[in-house]
């Protein structure tokens, strides 16, 4: 980055609509809210119930601990160092989400596939493996951010340091490449699964395909296509409206860790189960 005098970045936000940030703070902070609790719940019943140790409640945990994270950071002015921080977390936890949605992928190949050896290929410290080099993963290719060019880039038309308003192409085009590589993988998993299945062609086993793949499936659609969005607005968007921009923006950071919580809680029996117990004082 090039050094300057005015080091610090203002975040227009909504900018021109700043009489109406109350109203916009209740749908906001409703979302926020509902994130938060929605993230540590899950997290909640995978760490307090025994039965749910297991690899594919493990990733659960690492997805909805990056949700978690994902959220965490919003303020109107910033200066450089920050504003690389904040951009490391947000690219970063976006890496670090889309390759555990590749494991979790991987895992639903092994369950339904090769259903016999599943408890002896994740094991536990396979999974400790594959945790550490998610993160590893995401530190290589995010710690480029620090040596990128800077200048001129003072005011960001958006809440909080987007990749399209600091980097320059090569490094966005790093970043499609990167998740549009892993939506390849999880979709040859798919694709790898769907022959296994139907080679069999029951109705149990489709069934069983279903029940098994569906909130993940989902997760990836919740993850994709807000970043698909995002990219085209800003491909192709420039006669939009500044404030489309910042809110598709706000729905790239905020609908995926709002919902796959949701989506677990509801399309996983386990979780769904457990997640009653919190409300109620009948014994499931």
């Amino acid at each position: 980055w090039c050094p300057s005098t005015n080091s610090s970045f203002l975040l227009t936000g909504f900018s021109g609509m700043e009489q109406q940030y109350p109203w916009f703070s209740i749908p906001f902070s409703s979302i926020y809210a509902t994130m938060l609790l929605g993230n540590c719940m899950v997290l909640h019943v995978i760490w307090t119930e025994p039965s749910l140790h297991q690899p594919m409640f493990y990733f659960l945990s690492i997805l909805a601990l990056t949700d978690l994270c994902m959220g965490l950071s919003t303020v109107y002015t910033i200066n450089l160092d920050f504003c690389i921080t904040q951009s490391y977390f947000i690219h970063g936890l976006s890496f670090i989400e889309s390759s555990v949605l590749l494991a979790m992928a991987f895992d639903r190949y092994i369950a339904i596939c090769n259903p016999l050896r599943y408890s002896s290929i994740l094991t536990n410290s396979r999974i400790s493996k594959i945790g550490l080099t998610i993160i590893v993963r995401s530190f290589f290719f995010i710690i480029r951010l620090k040596f990128f060019n800077y200048c001129h880039f003072h005011i960001l038309s958006h809440s909080f340091c987007l990749h399209q308003d600091l980097l320059h192409l090569a490094s966005l085009m790093l970043v499609i490449c990167i998740l549009l590589l892993t939506a390849i993988l999880i979709l040859f998993s798919y694709i790898l699964i769907f022959k296994s299945v139907l080679a069999v062609a029951s109705q149990e086993e489709w069934h069983k395909l279903f029940q098994t793949c569906i909130s993940h499936v989902c997760a990836v659609l919740v993850f994709y296509m807000p970043i698909i969005s995002l990219t085209m607005v800003h491909r192709f968007g420039k006669h939009l409206s500044p404030v489309a921009h910042v809110l598709i923006g706000n729905i790239y950071s905020l609908f995926p860790p709002l919902m796959n919580p949701i989506i677990y809680s509801v399309k996983t029996q386990q979780i769904h189960t457990r997640m009653l117990r919190l409300f109620s004082l009948k014994r499931y």
